[in-house]
């Protein structure tokens, strides 16, 4: 279905539990792609405003169809008022909950919210309460659960599980015992998004996305961080070509009919290493290709890094960066919430 109404999809449902394992119904997918947006939500990622959603969709000249923001669990809360804006916006919420106390620093391996903690049931009565958070909103909603655990830098992190010694299994266990419980109190609105890193940070076969895999009855989506040069003083410049063509093959084998998302994506604006206009066109133009890609989120923050550098993924970072975005997301495959807020 082309251009579907985003208020006829967040209408779909206040879904009553019939069974603790109900899955959600699925989001009828467009023809094209779900345009949608990070929008620099502050530092836990939550401070969701309609200033913020306006300003963005301003920019790019469409309205996102899925808006992301986070819920992190040293917070303890449910974002009912964010997900209450963004739907009453037209759009279609995307939630980043991950087990993460503060002050939510990388590279530091498990805290409080620790899988073995999760899996021990000591945090069952907060999972508990963000499942009856989410049964009360009643409209579908993505979740991206533990995201880029192949990676080595949030501590939910395989490698600090046992690594080859079993990191995977931890996680596939956490990941299953999570949903379960969500379910089981009936929040079978929550499609659930299986979010892996483009590369992974160890390159090892107990590290490939299909280690972690719970299911396919565990998992809705399948999702995809796929960044360019994000620090000045790290990393090599990689066009989107590079970066989407292995990671694409590798996800879609998971499991042979699941939607793929982007489920973040973007590029720094560093012009000696690279051109960030041509890196956002390339993007733009060629996602669409890609069959199974039904949504792709851009990662628009901008962050000041421990060396006083500065990594600027903002689609407006520079006006080459911005004309190149307006002008790829105008294209008609590219499917924004068709309707006009409804707020005052």
């Amino acid at each position: 279905m082309k251009n579907l109404s985003l208020c006829a999809l967040l209408l779909l449902a206040s879904f009553p539990s019939t069974a603790p394992a109900e899955a959600p119904p699925p989001i009828p997918l467009p023809d094209g792609v779900f345009f949608g947006a990070y929008a620099d939500f502050g530092e836990t990622e939550d401070h969701v405003t309609l200033e913020g959603i306006e300003d963005l969709e301003k920019l790019a000249g469409k309205l996102p169809a899925i808006i992301g923001s986070s819920s992190y669990w040293g917070e303890q809360s449910f974002p009912a008022k964010n997900l209450a804006l963004i739907a009453r916006h037209g759009a279609l919420p995307m939630i980043y909950w991950s087990p993460w106390d503060k002050p939510y620093d990388e590279n530091k391996g498990p805290d409080r919210f620790s899988l073995k903690e999760i899996l021990a049931g000591k945090w069952d009565t907060y999972i508990d309460m963000w499942a009856d958070g989410a049964k009360a909103f009643g409209k579908p909603f993505f979740v991206s659960f533990c995201n880029e655990m192949n990676g080595d830098w949030f501590p939910w992190s395989g490698i600090y599980y046992g690594g080859q010694n079993g990191g995977n299994e931890v996680f596939k266990k956490a990941w299953k015992y999570v949903v379960d419980r969500v379910r089981a109190r009936g929040a079978n609105n929550i499609l659930w998004v299986f979010h892996v890193n483009a590369f992974p940070g160890t390159n090892d076969v107990w590290n490939m996305m299909a280690s972690y895999y719970p299911g396919s009855e565990y998992v809705d989506w399948l999702g995809l961080s796929v960044y360019g040069k994000q620090f000045r003083n790290e990393g090599n410049w990689a066009e989107f070509r590079d970066l989407i063509k292995w990671p694409y093959e590798e996800i879609t084998a998971l499991d042979p009919a699941k939607p793929v998302m982007l489920a973040e994506f973007g590029v720094g604006d560093f012009p000696k290493a690279g051109s960030k206009a041509k890196w956002i066109g390339d993007a733009l133009a060629m996602v669409p290709k890609y069959p199974r890609i039904k949504a792709a989120i851009y990662w628009h923050e901008r962050w000041q890094n421990e060396d006083g550098t500065y990594s600027n993924l903002r689609i407006n970072s520079s006006p080459s960066a911005l004309e190149a975005f307006q002008t790829g997301i105008a294209r008609p495959d590219w499917v924004g919430a068709d309707r006009k807020p409804d707020v005052p």
